[in-house]
């Protein structure tokens, strides 16, 4: 690939790996241009998703991003708050973001999963006007899906290290397979 090629993907939308009734929907805030580029979510070598996802225990070996479809056998997916392309998220506007929130909104609960996985607590923050949202479960329920938070897996983000992202995802996947009631306080989302 060359670099006028990566270049020529930003705007890009990249395809949802979804399905009715998934345990887990991780949302990314937007693709990069390497994933736009390849079509394959969290691709560029850097990104620590893949390796988060399966140290924590969601699958079974790493799966590599070309491989991103057979999440759909473990009953988990992908998608986006921004559908398009940039080489950084902080090339998105509020005003994106925002809306970008509503379209979430709507997709969860046209496909109602158990659990909506935000990767990145700063665009889950604007999209979703919760100015004081923190990683782990959030009070917000769309519909029936309850909410997680966690760390964008970017190699930005130097905040989380690959272990520290690995035991949030953990986190998440051992409430994923709580089959327990929402716990009392948690408050459906009027949107």
């Amino acid at each position: 690939m060359t670099p006028e090629e990566l270049a020529a993907a930003r705007d890009r939308i990249l395809e949802d790996v979804i399905a009715d009734g998934l345990s887990v929907l991780f949302c990314g805030i937007n693709p990069g241009l390497m994933s736009a580029f390849t079509g394959h979510h969290f691709a560029r070598p850097g990104n620590r998703f893949w390796p988060a996802l399966h140290a924590s225990g969601f699958t079974p070996r790493r799966f590599a991003p070309g491989e991103q479809r057979e999440m759909l056998t473990l009953g988990l997916g992908i998608t986006n708050v921004v559908g398009r392309a940039t080489a950084r998220a902080d090339e998105l506007s509020p005003r994106e973001l925002v809306e970008g929130g509503r379209r979430l909104t709507a997709k969860v609960e046209r496909y109602r999963p158990a659990w909506l996985a935000v990767l990145g607590v700063t665009a889950y923050r604007v999209a979703f006007a919760e100015k004081r949202a923190q990683v782990g479960p959030q009070d917000t329920v769309i519909g029936g899906t309850r909410v997680w938070v966690l760390p964008s897996p970017s190699g930005l983000n130097a905040h989380w290290t690959p272990t520290q992202l690995a035991a949030e995802f953990a986190r998440l996947r051992a409430a994923a397979s709580d089959d327990a009631p929402l716990p009392h306080g948690h408050d459906e989302l009027e949107r």
